[in-house]
């Protein structure tokens, strides 16, 4: 079994959570355009921001396993593996959801945009260092 690094872990999350905050302030406009849910001016209330910091851990401990599995541990072989499975996960998922729940193509263009920022800054981390 490939031994975790939990400090690469965590410090992924983080990242991968300051990266999103970023990327969704920048499209915040856009983003209230195409979708209610975005269109509020409020703060997201502590508990989800909690959730995503959650969400990132688990993105970074699964992508930790994997990088040791593949033996992805240099920064291109990690940006590969990030881009392969950014490709995989989700460019497929959000495909679906504009062809079947009508998501505007644009919407899940921005999701996908910060999926590549995150799994590429996961993937490197936690692939890196060790």
């Amino acid at each position: 079994m490939t031994e975790l690094n939990y400090l690469a872990v965590v410090a992924a999350a983080v990242v991968a959570f300051l990266l999103s905050t970023v990327w969704y302030i920048g499209f915040g406009t856009r983003l209230a355009k195409l979708a209610d849910a975005y269109a509020t001016e409020e703060r997201p209330p502590a508990w989800m921001m909690m959730a995503e910091l959650l969400r990132g851990a688990l993105v970074a401990v699964v992508l930790a396993w994997l990088t040791g599995k593949v033996d992805a541990t240099g920064w291109i072989e990690a940006l590969r593996l990030a881009c392969v499975l950014w490709i995989g996960f989700p460019v497929v998922l959000l495909a679906g959801s504009v062809l079947h729940e009508k998501v505007p193509w644009r919407l899940a263009a921005i999701h996908a945009g910060d999926w590549l920022v995150k799994l590429a800054a996961i993937t490197v981390i936690v692939g890196t260092w060790r």
